[in-house]
């Protein structure tokens, strides 16, 4: 499990964005296509989203930090399983929920995203699984980037972090141009209510790291793995 301290939420939040209010408008929720719900993607008031049957008899709620460790290898043991046994069949709907700790957290946030909201799962699922790849420039970066990391205008930091760490490199993969990204990065009306709803995730949900679970609205207490999961989730469903 990836802890932090949480009493620095608040500071960035004001220190970087100022009061934001959470803005959003609820969608029409959508059918499954054929039979399987794994084509069904929605993005809430929240700014998170839902892949599966909204109405689902199970809902899991995933807090991620994509600087996490044990994220990655959660998103690396259990997606397959989710799709195939929890999502496809309506029975299960899992939300995604980002949980900020830092600049290098809100780039990755801001480009999953990026585009349409049937494009998060997939984009969240490509830094996810390069993980190991992306963040190793993050232990040889010197200060001088860092400096460019923490200080400035936010799309600038953005922009200078996605650059040493070949953000944009992951991007084009997926399908987006140079221009595209920078738009996304840009986005501080996001990254605001990111940062906000991240403080509110530790004062209402009690989430201190991650990945933390929600399930049917109720918080999993050690529960950090897709083993410890797993098992909660057979049961819910019988």
């Amino acid at each position: 499990m990836h802890r932090k301290a949480m009493g620095w939420l608040g500071m960035i939040v004001l220190a970087l964005f100022g009061t934001l209010a959470l803005t959003g408008a609820s969608k029409p929720l959508p059918a499954a296509t054929n039979g399987n719900w794994n084509a069904t993607v929605v993005r809430t008031a929240r700014d998170s989203h839902v892949l599966g049957n909204p109405n689902a008899k199970v809902k899991l709620v995933e807090y991620i930090s994509y600087t996490c460790p044990h994220c990655a290898h959660f998103e690396q043991e259990s997606d397959a399983q989710l799709r195939i046994g929890f999502i496809a069949t309506g029975k299960g709907s899992i939300e995604v929920r980002s949980f900020v700790r830092d600049g290098i957290d809100m780039t990755v946030a801001l480009l999953t995203h990026c585009g349409a909201p049937s494009r998060f799962f997939a984009n969240h699922s490509a830094f996810l699984r390069s993980q190991q790849t992306w963040i190793a420039p993050v232990l040889a970066a010197s200060e001088g980037q860092k400096a460019r990391w923490y200080s400035g205008p936010l799309p600038a930091r953005m922009r200078a972090i996605a650059s040493d760490l070949h953000f944009y490199d992951i991007m084009e993969k997926r399908g987006y141009s140079r221009a595209d990204t920078d738009r996304c990065l840009a986005d501080t009306a996001l990254a605001g209510r990111l940062a906000q709803q991240t403080q509110e995730a530790a004062e209402k949900d009690y989430v201190n790291g991650t990945p933390s679970f929600l399930l049917n609205g109720v918080p999993l207490a050690g529960t950090y793995s897709w083993a410890a999961l797993k098992p909660q989730l057979e049961a819910a469903l019988d």
